[in-house]
């Protein structure tokens, strides 16, 4: 779970902000838990829970706390350190995406399961999409990739390994990438619309409506005794 980002666009550090009662990063961890064996959380350098941002609340749930790195693909690297070797698979989660479901991390789990050494949930892009130049692009050939990303656990080892020695891939947004410049196939599946990345304040407010439609629209609570 990587949670080591310093919140410079949100004006603060986002994964430990109120969502309707639970800390982004308590609903990411949550959601986690539900199919895995262990969860190792990456925090940012020098927090901690009686640090100046995460609470107790925070890291509950959680069963390994590492600190983060200068970049994604550090802070990547030291959350799959201390996951026990092992696990046979691996799934990278950013907090920021709080709304992920249990659903949606099972089919992960079970892609990799099944047999796939990487796999990326992923939803099309409803935009148009136009280069810097100007030029359209054929928005049926995008999809935007989401996280929680599932590996073969020796895959992503080897992937981190090959990136550290030739000192490359500092600049990989996702895990994804790194495992497939070793020439590895990379499976996708279909992602949540709801599935969003709080980055600006604003998503907050939208996640948090997003929540309060799914509780409306949820059972009956006197209809379903």
């Amino acid at each position: 779970m990587l949670a080591a980002g310093s919140g410079s666009r949100f004006g603060e550090t986002k994964q430990f902000v109120d969502l309707r009662g639970s800390s982004v990063l308590e609903r990411s961890v949550a959601a986690a838990g539900s199919v895995s064996r262990g969860v190792v959380v990456v925090i940012p350098p020098g927090d901690g829970p009686d640090g100046p941002d995460a609470s107790d609340a925070d890291v509950a749930d959680v069963d390994v706390i590492v600190s983060g790195g200068r970049t994604r693909v550090e802070s990547a690297r030291a959350g799959i350190e201390a996951v026990p070797g092992d696990a046979s698979v691996i799934l990278v989660h950013d907090a920021a995406r709080p709304l992920a479901s249990h659903e949606l991390f099972a089919n992960v789990v079970e892609a990799v399961v099944n047999g796939a050494v990487a796999v990326i949930p992923a939803v099309a892009v409803s935009d148009t999409i136009r280069t810097a130049r100007g030029d359209v692009v054929d928005r049926d050939d995008l999809r935007a990739v989401q996280t929680p990303q599932g590996f073969r656990a020796d895959v992503l080892r080897e992937a981190h390994d090959v990136a550290r020695e030739s000192d490359d891939g500092s600049a990989a947004t996702d895990d994804a990438s790194l495992v497939q410049r070793l020439g590895m196939p990379i499976t996708m599946i279909e992602g949540e619309s709801t599935n969003m990345k709080i980055t600006d304040p604003q998503d907050l407010a939208v996640a948090a409506a997003i929540l309060e439609h799914a509780r409306m629209a949820g059972p009956d609570p006197e209809g379903s005794r």
